[in-house]
Order: C-alpha cells, then sequence, then structure tokens
C-alpha cells in the first residue's frame, strides 16, 4: 500500500484531479462543496495498472489552511505537485513545495492542470516556470505532466508514471511499534468511535489493545478498514479507519496519536536537526517562538539554537524544541516549524526525550550527529550516551529501531567492548558505554574514599549507600558490584565495600582506650561491670573486628567470652529443651542485667525464641 498526496496553490485544481483520476469526490465537508474551495483534509483512493493499491490524500491550498496540508502531507510516499496553466507557479505553490522539500519527499511528479484553458504558448512558459521553481529541491528532475480534468489529456500519462514510480519506493519498514497520528474522528451508525490515519512502522489487528496518546487511555480495536473494505491486519503504509471501543468522540482530536501500549510516551523536549527554508525572509533567531508541526499535532514552543545564534536562508544546525504541550514522538521523524509569517523550516527528530543542554557544547552536537546519521551501532551508543546507565528494552523507543535492528546494533558494540552489559542479554539488562563505565569506576572509587575519609575507623561503606550515590537500580547492583570488585575497584565484605587499601589505624591515644578496655573486659568477662565504653566509632570498629560483641547501648562482652556464653547456653537448650534468664545468670555467676541482655541479643539474632518467661532454641 502506498500513500499519495497532493500540494499546491489554492484553485489550482488538486481536488478536481484527484476527482477525474479516481472518481471520487475528496471534498467531503459541505462548505468545501458549496465553495469550491478545500478546507481541510480529503481522502480517495486508486488501483493502478500493475494491481498495487494507492491512497491519495488531497490537501488545501489555500494559505488560512497550511496547518491543514502538514495534517495530511508527512507521511506520502510520492507528492503530486499541482500547478495550474492559467496561472503557473503561486506563493502556496512556492511553500507547499518547501515544506515538500523539509520533508525531505524525493518522489514526485509535477501535474500541470487546466491544459485545456491555455494556449500551448502558456502551456510552454508555465511548464518552464515548473522546471525552474523545482531545481535545487527534492523534486529536482521529477517528471512534468500536463493534464485536463475536463478533457482526460494526460491522465493515463499520469496513472502510469505514478505506476513506474512507485516500483522504486522503498516499501515501508515494520519495526513491530505500529501508530499513526488521528487525522479524522467520527462516530459511525453501528459501529460507534471511528479514526482514521496513515499506519506506520508496525501492523494493527482485530482484536489488539492500543493507547491514545498524549490522552493515555487503552481501548481495544473492534474493526479495521482500508479503502471501505473490512480487513483482520493493517499494513504499515496504509490508510486506515479504526474502530475503536471505550471512549466517545468528544475525547479525541486530530494530532492524536494511536499505538501499541507501553513504548511511546508523550515528551515536550526534542532534540533536532534542522533546516531553514530557502526563502526565508528573515533569519531563525535562538528562543523563537514556533509552532510545531508532526504528523498530524499541532503544538505552540520555543526553538533552542544549540550551535548557532542564528538560522539564515536554507542553513542547517541543531536545536532543541521546548513544547508548551507533551507530543508523542520517536526518532526519525519529520516536522515543520511555522510562525505567524509562514513556514521557516523544519527537519527531523533525534532525540524525542532529550535533556535541557548548554549551548554551544561540543559533545552534545557530536552525540546529535552519530544518532542522526551514524550506524546502527553508532545509534544504539550515541543514543545510550545520553541516558546512561540505561535498561535495553528503555532505549529501544529512543532510538525508533526494530528489535532485529537493536539486537545487532548491542551485538557489534560488546564484541567491541564499546558497551558493558550487566544481567543476562535482553529488554531488561542494563547497558552502559565503556566511557560511561570508567565515569562509574571513578564516581565509586572516588565515594568510598570519600566515606573512609570520614569515617576512617569504619571498616567500610554500606552497599546500600553506595548504589544510590551511584544511582543504580537494585535489581542491577549485584552484577555491577560484581564486575567493580573483579576489577580490583573495591572488596565486597558483607553488608560493606571498602577500598583495598582500606586498613582501620588508631591513634595511640585510641589504642590505649582500646587496650584498656580489652582488658578490663577479660578481668570480669560474664560481669563488665564499671567498663567505660568509648566514643560511637570507636566501638562500631571493634565490633567490626569482632573483638567485642555489643548486645546493647550500654553492654558489650569479650568476643571470646561472648562465644563461650553462647556455646554454653545452646548445649543447655539441647539437653533440656528450655532456659530462663535466671539459669543464664546462675550459669555464669553473673548478674540479672547481663544474663537478660544476653538472651535478648540471641533472641534479636534469631538463636533463640522467646516462650513466656522462658527461652527455647528456633
Amino acid at each position: 500500500m502506498y500513500i499519495l498526496g497532493t500540494a499546491g496553490h489554492v484553485d489550482h485544481g488538486k481536488s478536481t484531479l484527484v476527482h477525474a483520476l479516481t472518481g471520487i469526490d475528496p471534498d467531503r465537508l459541505a462548505e468545501e462543496k458549496e465553495r469550491g474551495l478545500t478546507i481541510d483534509l480529503g481522502f480517495a483512493w486508486l488501483k493502478l495498472p500493475s494491481g498495487k493499491e494507492v491512497s491519495i490524500v488531497d490537501v488545501p491550498g489555500h494559505e488560512r489552511f497550511v496547518k491543514n496540508m502538514l495534517a495530511g502531507i508527512g507521511a506520502i510516499d510520492l507528492a503530486l505537485l499541482v500547478i495550474a496553466a492559467d496561472e503557473g507557479v503561486m506563493p502556496q505553490t512556492r511553500e507547499h513545495l518547501a515544506i515538500l522539500d523539509l520533508l525531505n519527499v524525493t518522489q514526485g511528479i509535477v501535474v500541470i492542470t487546466k491544459k485545456d484553458m491555455v494556449d500551448e504558448e502558456m502551456v510552454e512558459l508555465v511548464t518552464m516556470d515548473a522546471e525552474e521553481v523545482i531545481l535545487g529541491t527534492a523534486l529536482e528532475g521529477a517528471p512534468i505532466i500536463l493534464t485536463s480534468a475536463k478533457t482526460g489529456e494526460g491522465l493515463g500519462e499520469l496513472v502510469s508514471t505514478i505506476d513506474e514510480l512507485l516500483e522504486s519506493t522503498t516499501p515501508r519498514r515494520d519495526i513491530g511499534k505500529p501508530r499513526f497520528s488521528i487525522d479524522r474522528v467520527f462516530t459511525m451508525k453501528g459501529f460507534g468511535t471511528v479514526v482514521t490515519g496513515t499506519l506506520i512502522d508496525g501492523k494493527l489487528a482485530v482484536g489488539q489493545q492500543v493507547e491514545i496518546l498524549p490522552k493515555g487511555q487503552r481501548v481495544n480495536i473492534r474493526g479495521l478498514q482500508t479503502h471501505k473494505q473490512k480487513i483482520e491486519t493493517a499494513l504499515p503504509g496504509s490508510r486506515v479507519a479504526v474502530n475503536i471501543g471505550g471512549i466517545a468522540v468528544e475525547e479525541l482530536h486530530r494530532g492524536m496519536v494511536l499505538t501499541t501500549t507501553g513504548w511511546l510516551a508523550p515528551t515536550r523536549f526534542i532534540d533536532v536537526s534542522i533546516r531553514a527554508v530557502s526563502a526565508l525572509e528573515q533569519p531563525i533567531t535562538h528562543n523563537k517562538s514556533i509552532t510545531f508541526h508532526t504528523g498530524t499535532s499541532e503544538v505552540t514552543g520555543k526553538l533552542r539554537l544549540l550551535d548557532k545564534d542564528k538560522l539564515t536562508s536554507g542553513e542547517s544546525g541543531w536545536a532543541q524544541l521546548m513544547l508548551a504541550t507533551p507530543v508523542p514522538v520517536s526518532r526519525g521523524d519529520l516536522f515543520i516549524i511555522r510562525s505567524s509569517s509562514g513556514t521557516l523550516g523544519g527537519g527531523t527528530i533525534i532525540d524525542p526525550k532529550a535533556r535541557r543542554h548548554r549551548r554551544f557544547q561540543q559533545s552534545v552536537i557530536e552525540s546529535l550527529k552519530a544518532r542522526g546519521k551514524g550506524t546502527l551501532d553508532e545509534i544504539l551508543l550515541a543514543t545510550l550516551e545520553a541516558n546512561e546507565p540505561a535498561v535495553f528494552g528503555a532505549l529501544l523507543p529512543l532510538c525508533n529501531l526494530s528489535q532485529e535492528e537493536s539486537a545487532k546494533a548491542l551485538e557489534i558494540l560488546t564484541t567491541d567492548n564499546r558497551v558493558v552489559m550487566f544481567g543476562s542479554k535482553g529488554p531488561r539488562s542494563l547497558l552502559i558505554s565503556i566511557g560511561g563505565w570508567n565515569r562509574l569506576t571513578g564516581e565509586a572509587h572516588k565515594s568510598i574514599e570519600t566515606y573512609h575519609v570520614q569515617f576512617p575507623l569504619r571498616l567500610g561503606m554500606p552497599k546500600e549507600e553506595l548504589r544510590s550515590r551511584l544511582k543504580i537500580a537494585s535489581q542491577h547492583f549485584n552484577d555491577v558490584l560484581q564486575r567493580l570488585a573483579g576489577d580490583g575497584i573495591l572488596i565486597e565484605e558483607g553488608a560493606l565495600v571498602r577500598l583495598p587499601s582500606h586498613e582501620i589505624k588508631l591513634s595511640q591515644k585510641q589504642q590505649a582506650q582500646v587496650d584498656s578496655l580489652l582488658a578490663s573486659l577479660k578481668q570480669n568477662p560474664y560481669s563488665p561491670t564499671g567498663v567505660e565504653l568509648p566514643e560511637p566509632e570507636l566501638l562500631n570498629a571493634l565490633t567490626g573486628k569482632r573483638l567485642v560483641v555489643k548486645m546493647s547501648d550500654n553492654v558489650i562482652f569479650d568476643a571470646s567470652a561472648y562465644d563461650e556464653m553462647v556455646a554454653r547456653v545452646i548445649d543447655h537448650l539441647k539437653a533440656n529443651g528450655k532456659i530462663t534468664v535466671a539459669e543464664v545468670r546462675d550459669m555464669f555467676t553473673t548478674s540479672r542485667k547481663y544474663a537478660l541482655a544476653l538472651m535478648e541479643h540471641l533472641d534479636e539474632q534469631k538463636v533463640t525464641r522467646r516462650v513466656g518467661d522462658e527461652r527455647v532454641l528456633r
């Protein structure tokens, strides 16, 4: 299935030409028929001699309806640039041609209409005018065909040329992420809500669940039609009418996007490559207010130039768009920007979920270049570098690559050691570029080193604190730790991590305190009365080295005494099944304070369990 779109000045015969080719009047509104003027998008279809089917989008030519024209022209395979023989090239001819050029519509035919209304000399002049106007545009060299809808002259040649050109048109790709921008919403008696659009990037099927963005509502497809024929599956490149349930017509409007769930999110910040129109009257300046058009969406916003202070006629650059309302877009989507004075420029979306950048940052520009024109692996790597660390599945919408393309790119990157992957290969694996890994390694080392300086008497830094500082998700952190340990950056010890060089070093004063404390504990190992506890950090260091064991805030035991006491209590429990605090007190000739502290500690350690006034083994 192919999409053909008309373009050209008002009253140059676009709708009449479509009617003559197809037998379908694309002007569907009563006002259009009364005024003889196309106001909104019209639709028709044609079966070519080769058997190929073509959907036709007829657009308005009046300057007041350019936004409607843009809603229909963004997803076409071939353009018919219509020029009336009795008027020649006019302002909207030039603006529509500029838009086709910005949207990189390279397949087209210049159709000179109303040949029957002028003499041969006028036809020749208009033909020369047409040849001149397409020079330097994407349609340069396009065939020019003279027609008359009234007499039928040239229509057969036009159909044959359309058929021939479509043979060399690249088929729409299927990356498994079907979507279309809604261009019409209406109710069909007996069916309910129907939306129409041009399907790209994947297939839709009856019964499938889809999402309406930016609304975020999930609905089911009740039915599909193409060219008023019911179908079960719609293919990429089709004009499709989708009957959806569970949502009213009043909740929908042109510009919304219908797509599968869970991959596309609306965004307000978009990085783009941009080119100014060649007939720009005034330069495009930084922070200029613009109207942004992509698909069938139209929103206001501001244009931030990233590498220049202004863009002059035909000049290209890099920019960030800050939109007033979120729009669901993907990498590679084309766009147009306009102002009250007309079309300013257009280009390609590079990063649909951009972070705010400072201007004139070479690293940002190089990243945008790689994502804009690079190979598959360069696109994936540059996208990762702008969002790392990132889960592989989260990168796919930003890259707008198929699963097959992404998997191939990732294989190249991991084989070349340009990307470090954590977890099993798949959508949930964590990816970090080698440059990002080196930075993360340095950050981990610095974080632990800072912790050691701040707490010199602690054995190490809690793993959870390091995870928080590195901003690594819990499910991937153990894999990251293993890699850091394997690279010799840190040593894991239980719930702590430390640098390999870290040792607890006591001052002379602290060592004297420790020696005095341990001597006191050994004098009365089961009743450490009168023992003065050191300051908390030093005490934690002793417990970390397991020289002492802390029962509570004010009770500690010498580690060897503690081990002996625990062993004897367990032996008693194994022999007798139960023990009381009083029995523990008598066993060690100590006071109730120390016996109770020991047993409550064993309860916390899940060695024993309290039953009434007695303890039993767990």
